[in-house]
């Protein structure tokens, strides 16, 4: 058997980052042949995660890519087996990895296609590789659930725990002030950007139903249709964005807000981790 120097187990370890005696064993295996140990530690690694392949991803991140200087915006849901794994470093860094690559590369009209594509932080490796170095480093799975690209510049806003993101295209405006609304979508929730997004059906139902309450009051026909039209602002504010108060100044609507800032709010994507 060959023989097996510290320093040879070391720089296997500064490769692939897995543990010394891992690393001594593939390498005693492979009669000292660095190349053929890290290949079989690959395998090894695959076999693993293949093995594991079945297992609840229910911790991770949501990371976004964007800016008012780009003409690009992305977000992207990685997630992991355990909350400790969705804080590390590396992890994190596939992440945003993801999502960079999603905005600035070729399209990828499927999370299996942007896993093949390049990585922005490990020129010359696919994101796949990078994925399976560290899935084999971790072991634990992980699963790329979503990913979204939007053309147009955009800003947004990701929670400090990184499960809950808001990725909004705006026209004009400032990436504090995009942040801003995106803040308010990820506390108050609204169901679409303008009252011209709401279905129609929906609208006329309520309309309906608030007609027949001002009759039930006893209200005259000549002005229940005023009455229903300003009872409708109430519920277009739970449901419009454009239409709700401002999170930050409820003298004023999100809508007011934006067109006083120079933004043009064109739509926002609104994710919660695993939701």
């Amino acid at each position: 058997m060959a023989e097996i120097t510290a320093a040879a187990v070391k720089a296997l370890r500064d490769k692939t980052n897995l543990p010394m005696m891992k690393c001594k064993a593939a390498l005693q295996e492979a009669a000292g042949d660095e190349q053929k140990a890290i290949e079989a530690l690959r395998k090894e690694g695959e076999k693993f995660i293949e093995s594991r392949g079945e297992r609840s991803t229910e911790e991770g991140r949501i990371v976004i890519y964007g800016g008012l200087d780009k003409p690009v915006g992305a977000m992207i849901e990685l997630q992991c087996e355990s909350a400790p794994v969705a804080t590390n470093e590396d992890f994190i860094q596939l992440a945003e990895d993801l999502a960079q690559q999603l905005a600035t590369g070729p399209r990828a009209a499927t999370p299996d296609e942007l896993w093949e594509q390049d990585s922005p932080s490990q020129p010359g490796t696919s994101l796949k590789t990078q994925r399976d170095e560290l899935a084999n480093k971790i072991r634990e799975v992980f699963r790329l659930s979503r990913i979204v690209r939007v053309d147009g510049t955009c800003g947004g806003y990701v929670h400090h725990d990184g499960k809950t993101a808001v990725l909004l295209a705006v026209e004009g405006g400032t990436d504090e002030v995009a942040k801003d609304i995106s803040m308010h979508v990820a506390a108050m929730r609204p169901q679409v950007l303008s009252k011209e997004d709401m279905p129609a059906d929906e609208v006329a139902k309520e309309r309906e139903i608030l007609t027949e309450q001002a009759r039930n009051e006893g209200k005259p026909e000549n002005i229940i249709e005023k009455m229903v039209e300003g009872r409708l602002r109430n519920y277009y504010a739970e449901r419009v964005l454009t239409e709700q108060p401002f999170v930050k100044d409820d003298k004023q609507t999100v809508g007011k807000y934006a067109e006083a800032s120079g933004a043009k709010l064109q739509q926002f994507v609104h994710w919660q981790l695993g939701k």
